[in-house]
């Protein structure tokens, strides 16, 4: 199911009738009082984009409201381990291009959050949010340590690393787990290796035996939609 109600009728018409709506994006040129109105009546957060913002996000062409509904758009580490879904961890990648490019592919894909185990500085940050589209709008993106994301994990941890036994149609994606992939070069540490119940390989049949980050998150995260129809 859809995590977005499509065009300012159809949220209207979900704000009347009670739909629990998480945020509303509105674009800041058009007239969307009514909206606007019934999302402060019902304490729902409204954040304004433009008009291109809004297009990139649409699932249905030009719209000039569209709502976010079924995930928390934030939450601490606690919090969003109370929830439902896929926790994606990007254990200790550095590259914050990268980073910005997962969160997008995390949110895409319908997962609950994104852990980061590694500090970033504001300009990193910025640049986080603006390679992942700012889809850090509409996902939990939580930085923690190591030691503190294994001590609250309440699901099962599924790696995908290089020493992986299976595939990843060979393992059990669904429900509620944390998907774990690492940085290029280093790959997921060993402290989050022994921890996982399951680790995955991406068979690799060409002669440079590494996949580009992305692939190795969208591979996981395409094969969980799929494991879940």
């Amino acid at each position: 199911m859809s995590l977005q109600i499509t065009g300012e009728a159809d949220v209207l018409e979900a704000l009347k009738s009670g739909v629990d709506i998480k945020l509303v994006l509105v674009d800041r040129e058009e007239d969307c009082a009514e909206v606007i109105q019934l999302c402060q009546e019902r304490n729902i957060k409204v954040t304004e984009g433009s008009a291109t913002d809004l297009w990139r996000m649409s699932a249905n062409g030009q719209q000039k409201v569209l709502a976010l509904v079924q995930r928390e758009p934030s939450g601490t580490l606690e919090e969003v381990f109370k929830r439902k879904g896929a926790i994606w961890l990007f254990d200790g990648v550095e590259y914050a291009p990268n980073l910005g490019f997962g969160v997008r592919t995390a949110e895409v894909s319908g997962a609950t959050a994104v852990i980061i185990n590694v500090s970033k500085t504001h300009e990193e940050r910025r640049t986080i949010r603006r390679a992942s589209m700012r889809a850090t709008r509409f996902i939990p993106v939580v930085y923690a340590t190591t030691e503190e994301i294994l001590a609250a994990c309440n699901r099962r941890i599924v790696v995908a690393e290089d020493v992986g036994g299976k595939a990843p149609w060979e393992c059990n994606l669904t429900g509620d787990v944390m998907l774990v992939v690492g940085a290029e070069n280093a790959g997921v540490s060993e402290e989050v290796l022994d921890a996982a119940d399951d680790v995955v390989r991406l068979p690799m049949p060409g002669f440079i035996p590494s996949y580009n980050l992305q692939v190795a998150i969208s591979s996981l995260a395409v094969e969980r939609l799929r494991q879940s129809e």
